[in-house]
């Protein structure tokens, strides 16, 4: 039965994922892919272990410039996780034909959450100055 899984796991498409993110996605990502977290690598030994993956998904730490992308032979797609692709040479990737997508509905909730911290913050430093100023 092992044997079975191990061939398996060798069909599903090898995905990258060199930053860290939502456990949720990674679990959801792991029913279908051969997912692969190894964060902390640097530029040259990301260049040295792309030729071996279909698709790589990125944060904002990871610049995607063309020799990373002329070195991934096999990559299909590179997903950035949250908004915009500044760190993706998009020009190179449509070049090789290589999709790039983002999901600039990703950090919506963090955002709003970061929004009203703010909000709270500006309400009390604004109530304690007037008890400052009635003084």
């Amino acid at each position: 039965m092992a044997h079975a899984t191990e061939n398996n796991d060798q069909t599903k498409p090898k995905i990258l994922i060199p930053e860290k993110v939502s456990p949720d996605g990674l679990t959801l990502l792991q029913k279908t892919l051969d997912v692969h977290e190894r964060r902390g690598l640097s530029p040259e030994q990301l260049l040295e272990i792309i030729p071996d993956y279909e698709a790589l998904i990125v944060r904002s730490e990871t610049k995607v410039n063309a020799q990373l992308l002329q070195a991934a032979k096999k990559l299909k797609v590179v997903a950035r996780a949250g908004v915009g692709v500044d760190n993706v040479d998009v020009k190179e990737a449509t070049r090789l034909g290589i999709i790039v997508v983002n999901s600039p509905s990703g950090n919506i909730n963090a955002a709003a959450e970061h929004t009203i911290a703010c909000e709270s913050t500006l309400v009390e430093l604004f109530l304690a100055e007037s008890l400052i100023r009635k003084q």
